[in-house]
């Protein structure tokens, strides 16, 4: 499994501005239900309930929001780099301003902790928040996330 399996360059953004997580979380749930064909209220809510159980903050900078879905067939992402960085109730208290959304499928499919798995190792492999960070267009960050 590679990211551009879920991840298409039109649910990629840049210099996304929200006041809020909850903002954020809203904004990136339209882009993803419009691709999904899903409502946004619906999709917004489960991510606030999933974030409800803990902060998808990772730290350095960077959240994955995620939820189970039963009308997800198979993972899908959208990728927002935010301007300016948001609170986010990260792990080292640290502002967020890279954020991939991620909804999966419910019941849990073998593939799904894979593409949550390989989300998180791609945001940790070194140089990659860089090259997300230096990123001058929604392409160049779609580049650098899918290598």
């Amino acid at each position: 499994m590679k990211i551009s399996d879920f991840l298409i360059p039109a649910d990629v953004a840049i210099d996304v501005r929200a006041p809020q997580k909850q903002q954020i979380l809203q904004e990136m749930s339209r882009k993803a239900a419009a691709s999904l064909g899903l409502q946004a209220d619906y999709v917004a809510s489960e991510l606030l309930k999933r974030e409800a159980l803990g902060s998808t903050g990772m730290g350095g900078g960077v959240a994955i929001p995620h939820t189970r879905l039963p009308m997800v067939k198979r993972p899908h992402g959208v990728l927002a780099r935010l301007k300016p960085p948001v609170d986010f109730e990260a792990i080292d208290g640290q502002p967020v301003d890279l954020v991939f959304l991620l909804l999966l499928p419910a019941p849990p499919e073998p593939d799904q902790l894979t593409a949550l798995a390989l989300v998180a190792r791609t945001l940790k492999a070194p140089g990659t928040l860089d090259r997300l960070r230096q990123a001058k267009s929604a392409f160049d960050l779609y580049a650098a996330m899918t290598g």
